[in-house]
């Protein structure tokens, strides 16, 4: 039996649908990302969680552990894994805020905002590379596609995305 005879006969296997297709080439090219920036940050001894979490405190200098929490979408116990280590390396620093001391405000070192630009410039250079050939426009219509995709998978999920 053949793909589009066992398609024809079993019409939820969605092997051959466009969008199914599309999903898995999204997820693909996800993990095949993931993989290649973690070999090329392994000399920086960073993995992308951690280069996550790096990035939006250069960006948002002084943001509470919840607020990250929220716009990286993971737990309170991710974050509190992660952070003791980025911490240990003298990366970041934990303050408590100046009004609510239950509150966290997190900031990187001198040290960590050096690394987070090494890391920002091979970060850049992937992206770079695995768009090569690409043109302008169709990076902007996947861009804009995968944005109406996270909008759809946030309300799903019932997480506001206003303040991300």
């Amino acid at each position: 039996m053949n793909k589009k005879q066992a398609t024809a006969e079993h019409p939820h296997f969605p092997w051959d649908h466009p969008r199914f297709r599309s999903w898995i080439a999204v997820a693909r090219a996800c993990q095949l990302m993931q993989q290649t920036l973690t070999r090329r940050l392994s000399h920086l001894d960073i993995k992308p969680p951690h280069l996550d979490i790096l990035v939006n405190l250069y960006r948002f200098d002084g943001i509470s552990q919840q607020e990250l929490a929220r716009k990286l979408l993971v737990g309170r116990s991710n974050m509190s894994m992660l952070l003791p280590q980025l911490e240990k390396r003298g990366l970041i620093e934990r303050r408590g805020d100046a009004r609510d001391k239950r509150v966290l405000r997190l900031s990187l070192t001198p040290v960590g905002r050096v690394l987070t630009e090494e890391a920002m410039e091979i970060q850049t250079a992937l992206i770079d590379d695995s768009h090569r050939g690409a043109p302008i426009e169709d990076c902007i219509r996947i861009a804009e596609s995968m944005e109406r995709m996270i909008a759809i998978l946030l309300e799903e999920n019932g997480i506001d995305d206003r303040n991300r």
